[in-house]
């Protein structure tokens, strides 16, 4: 996740907590509808957080447009959690025992009648049905016919400087329906999305990084340079390469072969597939086989200037150059979201899920908790349960702003990597030394403190904190079974006695000082467009890398799926398959030295030199056993092999 390029949704409500919901945010059993009067059933979560009595600003017009979708139950959404459950649970007689697609779709998906129903119902309403898909109905219509079909008032509410529609109280449905309807969306009209209408842009202006860089870790020494910690330190590295990430994290002579990964971000880089050539050729990657990387995109693209399209290109570019760069062998397929709204985003989860179109999923987008409404959190959860039935693992960049006290004035993690049906992918500062050798890792967060003036010292050492790794406890997901007895009650009951999911599950090299080389098309100062390479870092490249060890470890299993991974995580949790990360590894401080350009690419308006302090992240630590930075660790050697005894 990279917060100043692509990161994704930053518009929902930044209110104060959402309702709990148990059941499914909590790997268990949803909650049945309650009654909301006679006839009716009501929508758990469907009245956001912001619409308070006191930001109410009167009832909206009756012929304003409403356009919202209604997410369908299914046939037994209850058997599908638990049936999720089984198949993901090591010590379950049913582990592993996936469904097809169509099987998972005819056990548990809705059934026509179901659909019939839902669609009756909302055209008797006045509503018009504007698209019907396995997941949801999707509607238009006036207010009025809204406020008939749902059982609310929809009136306007201040939400900061702005103003929402959103229903004065919590949306129901007919009780002749059944059970039919899951929840629905659409019906506030703060905005879902991703940060970040419809031809494409061009590729961002050229980012670059300055020199001069380390190899290595510690290759090249700052002698010039003020010392940090009572040392000298080193520059940053240039950026790693897939062999020293393969190296760090146990790879062997595992390629992937055989093994599915999918990515979704949103829009697509019009150079991806020239770019990743061009990559794994000058770094020594295995060149891309004929159809090994495909791209499955939407006919039209929608609101690009809105989501800053072009900033999303560097994000596919680093997913698929990471995936390659640990998994050579692997078949990659990129499923590009129409827009950065959470609509567009789960469609193209969804397609992923409908097609069984890979076994993993790199997820490199989220935005905080506090913006995610619990009617969202439902609609995700129900395709992440209906990937868990079909064998397939999604993993979720756990954010890149530490607690996110700095960004947003609250402690709080991110979404949807807070989903207890997701695998949380958090981030650390990697070292690799000479010979591609594994020194340590720290959990990534970074203090900054710029050179004097006259170069003699740091100033006011070491510095202000800058980024680092999501992570901490949910407000609104329960605690998951599989993180009982590994996550400490500190963390895991800091905001509720009864205990709360935390995050992250596992991690991986994410601090942009210690990062990963990437090479992108863009766009020079001069106007043309070429190739160009530079250092990135964030969990938007923990996720990725994860999701690739995760096909080396299938195809020691014998190429069958892993699928959703958290029992199995937290199964091997203190053995010696993980690095257990801490925030000094060496017992003495850690930092390294940049070099950067002002203007972001040449010399033309001069360098700027810093140190960056590691294992400096917010209020969070990286410390032994799990912890909130990196949860139960990193892959290490042994890790990938560890999957041979679940075949």
């Amino acid at each position: 996740m990279r917060s100043n390029r692509a990161k994704v949704r930053a518009g929902v409500s930044m209110a104060a907590a959402l309702p709990m919901l148990a059941g499914a945010l909590a790997l268990g059993i949803p909650a049945a509808h309650a009654a909301d009067g006679p006839g009716r059933d009501t929508l758990a979560g469907t009245r956001p957080a912001w619409a308070t009595a006191k930001a109410d600003k009167g009832a909206a017009s009756d012929g304003a447009r409403v356009s919202a979708r209604v997410y369908l139950a299914g046939r037994d959404a209850a058997g599908l959690a638990a049936y999720a459950k089984a198949v993901s649970d090591p010590d379950s007689a049913s582990y592993g025992k996936y469904l097809s697609a169509a099987q998972a779709r005819a056990r548990f998906g809705a059934s026509g009648a179901q659909v019939a129903a839902v669609k009756s119902w909302l055209t008797s309403a006045g509503l018009k049905v504007t698209g019907v898909t396995q997941h949801y109905v999707s509607v238009t219509g006036d207010v009025a016919a809204a406020e008939q079909a749902f059982g609310t008032q929809l009136h306007n509410y201040a939400k900061g400087a702005k103003t929402y529609r959103a229903p004065s109280k919590t949306a129901s449905v007919p009780d002749s329906l059944n059970g039919a309807v899951l929840t629905v969306t659409g019906l506030d009209t703060a905005p879902h999305k991703a940060d970040h209408d419809d031809q494409l842009p061009p590729p961002d202006a050229v980012f670059r990084n300055s020199g001069p860089f380390s190899s290595y870790y510690g290759s090249n020494t700052a002698t010039t340079l003020p010392s940090a910690y009572g040392k000298k330190i080193p520059y940053a590295v240039q950026g790693y390469t897939g062999r020293q990430l393969r190296a760090a994290y146990g790879a062997g002579s595992r390629t992937g072969k055989g093994v599915r990964v999918a990515i979704t971000d949103a829009y697509a880089s019009p150079t991806i597939a020239k770019d990743a050539a061009t990559y794994a050729k000058k770094h020594g990657d295995a060149a891309w086989r004929t159809g090994q990387l495909r791209q499955v995109l939407p006919k039209d693209y929608t609101r690009t200037e809105e989501c800053g399209a072009a900033g999303w290109y560097g994000e596919e570019t680093l997913d698929v150059e990471a995936v390659h760069a640990v998994a050579p062998a692997a078949q990659i397929t990129y499923v590009g979201a129409a827009s950065c709204y959470d609509d567009d985003l789960l469609d193209s989860l969804s397609e992923i899920v409908d097609g069984h179109l890979a076994d993993i999923v790199s997820n490199s987008w989220g935005d905080v908790e506090a913006n995610q409404t619990p009617d969202l959190a439902a609609a995700y959860d129900q395709v992440f349960q209906f990937g868990a039935v079909e064998g397939i693992g999604f993993y979720f960049s756990s954010g890149d702003s530490g607690d996110n006290v700095a960004s947003t004035g609250v402690k709080q993690v991110d979404t949807p990597a807070n989903s207890a049906w997701v695998t949380a992918v958090g981030g650390t500062s990697l070292a690799v030394g000479k010979g591609d050798r594994y020194l340590w890792e720290t959990g990534w967060g970074t203090e900054k403190a710029d050179l004097s003036a006259d170069g003699s010292s740091w100033v006011n050492f070491p510095g202000a904190y800058t980024s680092g790794a999501g992570g901490g406890t949910s407000a609104t997901v329960a605690e998951p079974y599989y993180q009982k007895g590994v996550v400490p009650d500190s963390l895991a009951k800091a905001n509720s006695a009864a205990g709360n999911r935390v995050v992250p599950d596992i991690a991986a090299i994410a601090d942009p000082n210690t990062g990963f080389r990437v090479g992108q098309t863009q766009t020079f100062p001069d106007g043309t467009q070429r190739y160009d390479e530079y250092r990135i870092g964030g969990t938007s490249l923990a996720a990725p890398v994860i999701a690739a060890v995760q096909a080396l470890a299938q195809e020691a299993r014998g190429g069958k799926a892993i699928g959703f991974a958290n029992p199995a995580i937290y199964a091997k949790y203190g053995s010696k398959v993980y690095h257990d990360v801490t925030d000094d590894p060496t017992g003495s401080g850690l930092a390294v030295a940049r070099v950067d350009y002002v203007n972001g690419y040449d010399t033309t308006d001069g360098l700027a030199t810093s140190v960056r302090s590691l294992g400096k992240d917010s209020s969070l630590k990286a410390v032994k056993g799990y912890d909130d930075v990196t949860g139960v660790g990193t892959p290490a050697k042994g890790y990938v092999e560890s999957y041979r005894r679940h075949r």
